[in-house]
């Protein structure tokens, strides 16, 4: 069974990723704080983490570089992690943060599903950068 966890605050990106990612074989665990994000990730063992990037008390960027501090320090296995943006801006802060891959809002199934597929098969998806030269197929998708 795959296991998701998601952590936002806005009802709808739980719908939104509920309904394009759960299913009998996946489960999404929702948190609305940020800060319960890398305690959650220790209890849960995830294979995929979604970070909205604006959420109460402690944002996704926050989460994310808090992940990843564990992992860098072997308190903690790899697990990849896809930040939600609010704007195309805002993939500085996704890069900056070591998010293995992001999307820019609004969200819809299609684009929800092959980013998640994509980091679950160990590849990168990066929306709102240009495609450059020599980057394999698979590990960049520009939009």
């Amino acid at each position: 069974m795959t296991v998701v966890l998601l952590a936002t605050d806005a009802d709808w990106i739980f719908d939104e990723v509920d309904a394009a990612l759960g299913g009998p074989d996946t489960t999404v665990h929702r948190l609305r704080e940020g800060r319960h994000v890398l305690p959650s990730v220790h209890l849960l063992g995830p294979d995929l983490v979604l970070l909205d990037l604006q959420i109460g008390h402690m944002g996704g960027m926050a989460a994310c570089m808090e992940i990843r501090l564990d992992e860098s320090v072997d308190k903690l296995q790899h697990v990849p992690v896809l930040m939600l943006l609010d704007r195309r801006a805002d993939t500085f802060l996704a890069e900056r943060s070591q998010a293995d891959g992001w999307l820019i809002k609004p969200l819809d199934s299609f684009r929800l599903r092959r980013s998640a597929e994509a980091l679950l098969e160990g590849d990168g998806w990066y929306e709102g950068l240009e495609v450059t030269e020599g980057v394999p197929a698979g590990d960049y998708q520009g939009i």
